[in-house]
């Protein structure tokens, strides 16, 4: 959904600059967009950590195979401090930004653009913090936003792996549990090598910045600006494909939501047998998916006659 809100209302702002030279809605645009960029690379950050979490706790439960699927309360509050605490780390993004104009020398043309500058009207205190917060944005980008996910992932892959490998040798779990197992496993590091292509640019680009930004020209700085905007974008809009690529009972309710209505407008007896047929499927591969216990099928009724 964050992604969603990203390519919404971020890419024709920035698609808009490009064109017009001039920022749509101004001063606001120059705050909020970097603010929704950067809060967006904290809800896939903490996200990435907590299935990393799950995966875990899968792994190290005594009865994985018979976990009961989590309450929907406790899901809702995860995700309200994930994105609660995103928005939080990047309200300095707020402060920091703001509107400038330019005139180009060859075109006489005046252009806008937004400038890493903390506003000098703000309280002293405030000023020194964002001000501080710029200092060390850089590595506060790579390591929170680029090594923690990145980290956490691969060290909670690696403790999985071992303890998986383990109960292999001791036990002989269920086919069927152990390759949803894995295939949850792939599904995160699908999603997390995806999150580090798509940010080792701008972190590439922010310590090239950083220490050659007085030999760069402003055409360049916006170059490069300009591409990690596209990088993120590609990111926002390759991640929710991948995701239902991989999960594969998420992806097949997406489908029988999207086909829907075509299945409701011929309702004969084939199609009614094909949507219950996957309709079945999807339940048990849901249930397998989010390790609910598997019921005993129903006894089977004697029909025919005693003979």
């Amino acid at each position: 959904f964050w992604d969603f809100l990203i390519l919404f209302f971020c890419l024709p702002v920035v698609i808009f600059n490009e064109i017009t030279k001039k920022r749509l809605l101004g001063d606001v645009s120059c705050r909020i967009l970097p603010f929704m960029e950067v809060s967006s690379l904290g809800v896939t950050t903490f996200s990435l950590c907590a299935l990393g979490i799950d995966r875990f706790h899968a792994a190290t439960s005594p009865q994985a195979s018979a976990r009961p699927i989590e309450q929907c309360q406790s899901i809702i509050a995860k995700l309200a401090v994930i994105w609660v605490g995103s928005m939080t780390l990047a309200v300095p993004e707020i402060l920091l930004w703001q509107l400038a104009q330019d005139t180009s020398p060859v075109s006489g043309i005046v252009t806008e653009y937004c400038t890493m500058k903390p506003s000098s009207n703000l309280p002293e205190s405030v000023y020194s913090l964002v001000l501080t917060y710029q200092n060390a944005r850089m590595w506060w980008y790579f390591g929170c936003y680029f090594c923690l996910p990145i980290l956490f992932t691969v060290s909670c892959q690696l403790v999985t792996r071992r303890i998986s490998g383990t109960e292999k040798k001791t036990e002989c779990r269920g086919t069927k549990h152990s390759q949803c197992e894995s295939h949850l496993n792939c599904t995160i590091i699908g999603l997390t090598i995806i999150y580090g292509l798509c940010t080792t640019p701008e972190n590439v680009c922010n310590i090239v910045v950083a220490y050659m930004s007085p030999n760069m020209s402003k055409q360049t700085l916006d170059l490069l600006n300009l591409i990690n905007q596209f990088f993120l974008f590609f990111k926002c809009s390759v991640t929710p494909v991948l995701l239902l690529c991989l999960c594969r009972p998420l992806g097949q309710a997406f489908m029988d939501c999207c086909c829907c209505c075509c299945e409701g407008c011929s309702p004969d007896t084939a199609s009614s047998e094909g949507s219950a047929d996957s309709k079945l499927k999807t339940e048990m591969s849901s249930s397998i998916f989010f390790d609910k216990p598997r019921e005993s099928p129903p006894p089977l009724l004697a029909l025919g006659t005693p003979c």
